[in-house]
């Protein structure tokens, strides 16, 4: 005689991908490895679209964004100091190069003017 019960569903347990895994313990391993979410959203009236979104979500550590290749946030002027800074100088340099493009038209020109009174 066999004196083993059936088990309860209780007493069953399905092993899951995260069991024994903490919401930090998930968001460590979505951060290390990274997930990408994609889609496209189309609304149509019989043929033709009139709305077309196209949806490109990465999550990931900033370690694993610079790995990859993705540092769009250094150089953005509205999360970066140095971006400013640098926003600052770019101007500058391009008033100085407008400065030296007009004063080279005018050496142009004056040159121009000097040359047909030499050939008098």
């Amino acid at each position: 005689m066999n004196s083993q019960q059936p088990l309860s569903n209780l007493q069953r347990s399905v092993p899951t991908s995260t069991q024994g895994s903490s919401l930090a313990d998930i968001l460590e391993r979505v951060l290390d490895k990274g997930i990408v979410i994609a889609g496209d959203i189309s609304v149509s009236v019989g043929s033709t679209e009139l709305l077309n979104i196209r949806i490109r979500l990465l999550i990931a550590s900033v370690d694993k964004a610079r790995e990859i290749g993705i540092n769009w946030w250094e150089s953005d002027p509205y999360l970066s100091s140095q971006a400013k800074v640098l926003a600052a100088s770019n101007q500058q340099l391009l008033e100085q190069v407008k400065l030296l493009e007009e004063e080279v038209k005018a050496l142009k020109a004056l040159t121009a003017q000097k040359q047909p009174e030499e050939t008098q």
